[in-house]
Protein backbone atom coordinates (compact mmCIF):
# COMPACT_ATOMS: atom_id res chain seq x y z
CA UNK A 1 0.00 0.00 0.00
CA UNK A 2 1.25 3.46 -0.90
CA UNK A 3 0.24 6.61 0.94
CA UNK A 4 -0.04 10.20 -0.14
CA UNK A 5 0.44 13.16 2.20
CA UNK A 6 -0.88 16.57 1.17
CA UNK A 7 0.78 19.36 3.11
CA UNK A 8 -1.61 22.28 3.49
CA UNK A 9 -0.91 23.94 6.83
CA UNK A 10 0.78 27.07 5.46
CA UNK A 11 -0.68 30.49 6.13
CA UNK A 12 -1.13 31.49 2.44
CA UNK A 13 0.19 34.95 3.27
CA UNK A 14 0.50 35.96 -0.39
CA UNK A 15 -3.08 34.92 -1.10
CA UNK A 16 -4.88 37.46 1.05
CA UNK A 17 -7.48 36.67 3.69
CA UNK A 18 -8.61 33.24 2.50
CA UNK A 19 -6.99 29.81 2.55
CA UNK A 20 -5.59 28.98 -0.88
CA UNK A 21 -5.84 25.22 -0.19
CA UNK A 22 -9.61 25.38 -0.64
CA UNK A 23 -9.69 28.28 -3.09
CA UNK A 24 -11.72 27.73 -6.25
CA UNK A 25 -9.59 26.74 -9.22
CA UNK A 26 -11.75 26.58 -12.34
CA UNK A 27 -14.71 25.31 -10.33
CA UNK A 28 -12.87 22.88 -8.05
CA UNK A 29 -11.02 23.55 -4.75
CA UNK A 30 -7.28 23.40 -5.39
CA UNK A 31 -6.66 20.73 -2.73
CA UNK A 32 -9.32 18.55 -4.39
CA UNK A 33 -7.40 18.74 -7.67
CA UNK A 34 -4.25 17.59 -5.87
CA UNK A 35 -6.13 14.80 -4.05
CA UNK A 36 -7.79 13.58 -7.25
CA UNK A 37 -4.45 13.29 -9.03
CA UNK A 38 -2.52 11.82 -6.10
CA UNK A 39 -5.38 9.40 -5.40
CA UNK A 40 -4.72 7.70 -8.75
CA UNK A 41 -1.43 6.22 -7.49
CA UNK A 42 -1.90 5.81 -3.72
CA UNK A 43 -4.29 3.78 -1.61
CA UNK A 44 -4.28 5.98 1.47
CA UNK A 45 -4.53 9.76 1.76
CA UNK A 46 -3.40 11.96 4.66
CA UNK A 47 -3.94 15.71 4.86
CA UNK A 48 -1.67 17.75 7.10
CA UNK A 49 -3.24 21.04 8.14
CA UNK A 50 -4.16 23.30 11.04
CA UNK A 51 -7.19 22.53 13.17
CA UNK A 52 -9.00 25.61 11.89
CA UNK A 53 -8.72 24.32 8.30
CA UNK A 54 -10.32 20.90 8.84
CA UNK A 55 -13.94 21.81 8.20
CA UNK A 56 -13.30 23.57 4.88
CA UNK A 57 -10.83 20.95 3.62
CA UNK A 58 -13.12 18.10 4.66
CA UNK A 59 -15.90 19.73 2.62
CA UNK A 60 -13.55 20.21 -0.35
CA UNK A 61 -12.63 16.50 -0.27
CA UNK A 62 -16.19 15.27 0.35
CA UNK A 63 -16.98 12.14 -1.64
CA UNK A 64 -13.36 11.39 -2.54
CA UNK A 65 -12.81 7.67 -3.11
CA UNK A 66 -10.05 7.72 -0.48
CA UNK A 67 -11.49 8.95 2.79
CA UNK A 68 -8.64 11.19 3.96
CA UNK A 69 -7.09 11.07 7.42
CA UNK A 70 -6.31 14.44 8.99
CA UNK A 71 -2.94 14.95 10.68
CA UNK A 72 -3.14 18.20 12.60
CA UNK A 73 -0.21 20.46 13.39
CA UNK A 74 0.31 20.61 17.15
CA UNK A 75 2.17 23.89 16.69
CA UNK A 76 0.89 25.37 13.42
CA UNK A 77 3.74 27.80 12.78
CA UNK A 78 6.72 25.43 12.64
CA UNK A 79 6.85 25.45 8.83
CA UNK A 80 6.55 22.77 6.14
CA UNK A 81 9.15 20.40 7.62
CA UNK A 82 7.06 19.99 10.77
CA UNK A 83 4.00 19.56 8.55
CA UNK A 84 5.68 16.77 6.62
CA UNK A 85 6.71 15.04 9.86
CA UNK A 86 3.18 15.33 11.25
CA UNK A 87 1.68 13.99 8.03
CA UNK A 88 4.07 11.05 7.92
CA UNK A 89 3.21 10.14 11.53
CA UNK A 90 -0.31 9.34 10.32
CA UNK A 91 0.92 7.03 7.54
CA UNK A 92 0.76 3.24 7.87
CA UNK A 93 2.55 2.51 4.60
CA UNK A 94 6.30 2.08 4.27
CA UNK A 95 6.54 4.78 1.60
CA UNK A 96 4.57 7.97 1.09
CA UNK A 97 4.41 10.64 -1.57
CA UNK A 98 4.46 14.14 -0.09
CA UNK A 99 2.86 16.84 -2.22
CA UNK A 100 2.11 20.46 -1.41
CA UNK A 101 -1.53 21.52 -1.62
CA UNK A 102 -0.64 24.28 -4.09
CA UNK A 103 0.58 21.95 -6.88
CA UNK A 104 -2.66 21.27 -8.80
CA UNK A 105 -0.87 19.98 -11.90
CA UNK A 106 0.96 17.18 -10.06
CA UNK A 107 1.45 14.34 -12.53
CA UNK A 108 0.28 10.95 -11.14
CA UNK A 109 2.52 9.10 -13.58
CA UNK A 110 5.55 10.98 -12.31
CA UNK A 111 4.62 10.29 -8.69
CA UNK A 112 4.35 6.61 -9.64
CA UNK A 113 7.88 6.84 -11.07
CA UNK A 114 9.13 8.46 -7.85
CA UNK A 115 7.76 5.50 -5.88
CA UNK A 116 9.73 3.17 -8.17
CA UNK A 117 12.92 5.20 -7.73
CA UNK A 118 12.52 5.36 -3.94
CA UNK A 119 12.26 1.57 -3.58
CA UNK A 120 15.20 0.17 -1.56
CA UNK A 121 16.21 3.75 -0.67
CA UNK A 122 14.80 6.24 1.83
CA UNK A 123 13.76 8.97 -0.60
CA UNK A 124 13.44 9.95 -4.25
CA UNK A 125 13.59 13.72 -4.63
CA UNK A 126 13.35 15.60 -7.94
CA UNK A 127 15.84 18.36 -8.73
CA UNK A 128 14.54 19.86 -11.98
CA UNK A 129 16.74 22.95 -11.52
CA UNK A 130 19.13 24.09 -8.80
CA UNK A 131 16.51 23.43 -6.10
CA UNK A 132 15.23 20.15 -4.69
CA UNK A 133 11.45 19.71 -4.96
CA UNK A 134 10.96 18.33 -1.46
CA UNK A 135 7.18 18.81 -1.56
CA UNK A 136 6.73 16.59 -4.59
CA UNK A 137 8.82 13.63 -3.54
CA UNK A 138 8.52 10.09 -2.17
CA UNK A 139 9.93 9.19 1.23
CA UNK A 140 10.35 6.15 3.43
CA UNK A 141 7.80 7.37 5.96
CA UNK A 142 9.53 6.36 9.17
CA UNK A 143 13.01 7.45 8.06
CA UNK A 144 11.89 10.87 6.83
CA UNK A 145 9.68 11.46 9.87
CA UNK A 146 12.62 10.79 12.19
CA UNK A 147 14.98 12.91 10.07
CA UNK A 148 12.54 15.84 10.19
CA UNK A 149 12.25 15.61 13.96
CA UNK A 150 16.05 15.54 14.32
CA UNK A 151 16.41 18.55 12.03
CA UNK A 152 13.79 20.49 13.98
CA UNK A 153 15.60 19.70 17.22
CA UNK A 154 18.76 21.14 15.62
CA UNK A 155 16.85 24.31 14.80
CA UNK A 156 16.83 23.64 11.04
CA UNK A 157 13.82 24.80 9.05
CA UNK A 158 14.81 24.21 5.42
CA UNK A 159 12.90 21.16 4.21
CA UNK A 160 15.92 19.85 2.32
CA UNK A 161 17.97 19.43 5.52
CA UNK A 162 16.40 16.13 6.71
CA UNK A 163 16.80 14.70 3.20
CA UNK A 164 20.57 14.91 3.60
CA UNK A 165 20.26 12.49 6.56
CA UNK A 166 18.66 9.88 4.30
CA UNK A 167 19.79 7.40 1.67
CA UNK A 168 18.22 9.42 -1.12
CA UNK A 169 18.04 9.28 -4.91
CA UNK A 170 18.05 12.51 -6.91
CA UNK A 171 15.83 12.64 -9.99
CA UNK A 172 17.70 15.14 -12.14
CA UNK A 173 16.35 17.51 -14.80
CA UNK A 174 16.79 15.17 -17.79
CA UNK A 175 15.21 12.28 -15.90
CA UNK A 176 12.28 14.48 -14.88
CA UNK A 177 11.67 15.50 -18.50
CA UNK A 178 11.71 11.86 -19.63
CA UNK A 179 8.71 11.19 -17.37
CA UNK A 180 6.74 14.44 -17.13
CA UNK A 181 6.81 18.17 -17.82
CA UNK A 182 7.91 20.91 -15.47
CA UNK A 183 4.24 21.86 -15.10
CA UNK A 184 3.96 19.10 -12.46
CA UNK A 185 5.92 21.37 -10.06
CA UNK A 186 3.96 24.56 -10.77
CA UNK A 187 2.74 26.01 -7.50
CA UNK A 188 0.14 28.71 -7.05
CA UNK A 189 0.61 31.39 -4.42
CA UNK A 190 -1.27 34.47 -5.60
CA UNK A 191 -4.70 35.20 -7.02
CA UNK A 192 -3.04 36.22 -10.28
CA UNK A 193 -1.40 32.79 -10.53
CA UNK A 194 -4.79 31.17 -9.82
CA UNK A 195 -6.42 33.13 -12.62
CA UNK A 196 -3.69 32.18 -15.08
CA UNK A 197 -3.81 28.50 -14.05
CA UNK A 198 -7.60 28.35 -14.30
CA UNK A 199 -7.30 28.82 -18.06
CA UNK A 200 -5.42 25.50 -18.28
CA UNK A 201 -8.37 23.44 -17.05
Amino acid sequence: MRAGVIVSGGRSTRFGDSDKAVADLAGTPMIRRVADRLGQVVGDLVVNCREDQVEAIDAALSGHTLDPTFALDADPDQGPMAGIATGLEAVDSEYAAVVACDMPFVDPGFVDYLFERAASHEAAVPRPDEWFQTTQAVYHAEAMRAACRRALERGEHKVVEPVFDLDYVVVEHEDVLEHTTLETFENLNTREEFEAAAEQF
